[in-house]
């Protein structure tokens, strides 16, 4: 069985614990620097539990705050120009769709043209869906409408930027195992629910990123410190959205643990019939 993998299967952390372990593998400072102490835990933050090899530098756990961040600020600025946001939207997207295609689960059969196919039609898509509604917000006069709806596109995009481009999953199925590491099958209910619950995980970490620093920066203009020095507005935001964004990437990851136990009278028959234990586990990705 591969360590990463035994780990989360014989720890059975709560939520909290979940969330101090992912502070400490989620430093920025892993990506450059060796300074996380324990071996097992210098490969929980950088080889993928399916196949054991060097997660990419910068599609880590690590790398996603210093990439998003910035691209979240971008994205979600008040502009009078559709072209200042073409930049922004596709990079956030690009990065995103990547880092979801190679933190998902890869026990399954998936080929490399496959997973670039994939990859190439959701970011059009991500990138189209998400600049298209900016025109209408452009004509809005509402402004509560006005600053939601950036927030709406943004956490509703990036979650179903999960469920298509690990559209694979859900078809041919994922592997399931017993305690040991005994691939039991193949389940495509287990694919089902590892996308779902990674979906539901970036609307929580991409929607509070983005409400949030929207929400004390309505706050912020109407202080005298604003009046006196607009250009404040840009480094509130940006500060805001960062510290935001560093709080709910662990918490993001922490509702669901990495490697999820499911009931065997969940999965398919042929994997009943293959078994006789009660809970099995699979890899639901990051």
């Amino acid at each position: 069985m591969e360590p990463n993998v035994r780990f989360w299967i014989t720890e059975r952390q709560s939520f909290i614990q979940r969330f101090l372990q992912w502070t400490e593998l989620l430093d920025p400072t892993n990506l450059v620097v060796s300074i996380v102490k324990d071996a097992w835990k210098r490969s929980l933050s950088t080889v993928h539990p399916d196949n054991s090899k060097l997660i990419p530098v910068p599609f880590r756990p690590a790398a996603l705050l210093p990439f998003t961040a910035p691209m979240i600020f971008f994205s979600m600025l008040s502009v009078k120009s559709l072209k200042s946001l073409i930049l922004p939207q596709i990079s956030f997207y690009t990065y995103t769709t990547v880092f979801n295609i190679v933190n998902g689960n890869a026990s399954y059969n998936r080929r490399l043209h496959e997973s670039v196919l994939l990859g190439t039609g959701v970011i059009a898509s991500s990138s189209f869906f998400g600049l298209f509604p900016r025109l209408l917000q452009m004509r809005l006069n509402h402004v509560l409408l006005k600053k939601a709806l950036p927030v709406i596109i943004l956490t509703h995009i990036s979650a179903m930027n999960v469920v298509a481009v690990r559209s694979l999953e859900p078809i041919r199925g994922i592997e399931v195992m017993d305690k040991e590491g005994n691939v039991m099958g193949y389940s495509r209910k287990a694919g089902t629910k590892a996308v779902k619950d990674t979906a539901t995980s970036r609307v929580v970490l991409f929607g509070t990123s983005a409400f949030i620093p929207e929400v004390f920066s309505h706050f912020f203009v109407r202080t005298q410190f604003f009046r006196q020095y607009p250009w404040s507005l840009w480094t509130f935001k940006l500060s805001c959205t960062v510290l935001v964004m560093g709080l709910m990437v662990p918490v993001s990851f922490s509702i669901f643990p990495q490697i999820e136990r499911i009931q065997c009278s969940e999965l398919e028959k042929e994997i009943q019939s293959a078994t006789e234990e009660t809970e099995l586990f699979y890899n639901r990705g990051v």
